[in-house]
């Protein structure tokens, strides 16, 4: 089978050779700064592609100080949003109105919030709709179902759902997990990936370490 061209803006190809637009690799048409991305992550919404980072994560700027970090493979459907650090307001006083981010001299002036980076391994299945909080960070192999509120860092290989996102079930044995991570997959060649497809799509972990 053709494997993706990571520097391909629209990864699916109709039947009759027409590109489907809303489907975006976002290493391909996201330049931001404060965002890292995989090779082979992607993202379906219906906005253009140079508006994908602003739809993904509305509140991470370019002057941001937190980084949201995607890794390789994650499938991220729509309606997903990540709601990044910059998006909090002081809540220590009476207030929690941002009178400092309508001026200039002190739109930087809340150094006391917590800004921390939001983390998504590998091959991370993100559901429609999914809210991910800021500074979470989940595992590789992680699903989070659609419409989960993730508040909390996600272990690999686990299921999530609800508001506030709870352990649905994990996906393998904790031994299973480890040679996961260990095989790191997604860090392969393209064409040894390609070999390993079938074990890879029937969860066949002992096959898998072989090829």
């Amino acid at each position: 089978m053709p494997f993706l061209d990571p520097r391909q803006p629209y990864p699916i190809t109709l039947a009759d050779g027409t590109p489907y637009r809303e489907t975006v690799q976002l290493a391909a048409v996201i330049d931001h700064p404060r965002i890292e991305i995989g090779d082979f992550s992607y993202f379906t919404h219906s906005g253009e592609a140079d508006e994908t980072a602003a739809i993904l994560a509305p509140y991470l700027y370019p002057f941001s100080q937190e980084r949201l970090v995607i890794g390789r493979f994650v499938q991220i459907a729509r309606e997903a949003i990540f709601i990044t650090s910059s998006a909090n307001h002081a809540m220590s006083g009476v207030t929690t109105y941002p009178f400092r981010v309508f001026s200039p001299e002190t739109i930087g002036g809340y150094q006391d919030l917590p800004f921390r980076d939001t983390v998504v391994g590998h091959d991370v299945w993100i559901g429609h709709g999914a809210t991910i909080m800021p500074g979470v960070t989940i595992g590789a192999g992680a699903i989070i179902a659609a419409r989960a509120v993730v508040t909390r860092d996600v272990p690999p290989y686990a299921i999530v759902g609800g508001n506030p996102a709870r352990l649905i079930r994990m996906r393998f044995t904790d031994e299973e997990i480890s040679d996961l991570l260990a095989l790191s997959w997604w860090d392969w060649q393209l064409d040894r990936i390609e070999r390993a497809l079938p074990h890879l799509e029937s969860g066949d972990i002992a096959a898998l370490r072989k090829s």
